[in-house]
């Protein structure tokens, strides 16, 4: 299956700011991310990679089901340091649909 491309102007994508000053190990993200995109839920999300992957392709209060939004994610370097390389990749891939799973999620990361 090819992938479609499609291309926004900022000002059509919704912002979110990421602060690795509110969180200082995976548990804490989750708890952050689901702040960021939910809204008005009578139920707790789930926290873990799947979770988070679902959070980010919307529908849960904050943006509709696959729009397209930007994370800036401010203090980053305090999040790299705390959660580890190997888990700041997992999360980035995640963010990026590595794995084509239907969201549309640029990054932008400021130190």
């Amino acid at each position: 299956m090819e992938k479609k491309f499609e291309f926004y102007k900022n000002n059509e994508m919704k912002e979110f700011i990421l602060d690795g000053n509110n969180f200082s190990d995976l548990e804490g993200f989750y708890t952050e991310i689901d702040k960021l995109l939910t809204k008005e839920l009578d139920w707790k999300t789930g926290h873990g990679l799947d979770a988070f992957n679902d959070l980010l392709r919307g529908g849960f209060g904050v943006h509709e089901y696959e729009e397209p939004i930007i994370i800036k994610w401010i203090n980053y370097e305090k999040s790299k340091k705390n959660l580890g390389n190997e888990t700041i990749l997992t999360l980035l891939e995640i963010f990026l649909d590595c794995d084509n799973s239907g969201h549309s999620c640029k990054v932008e990361i400021f130190y």
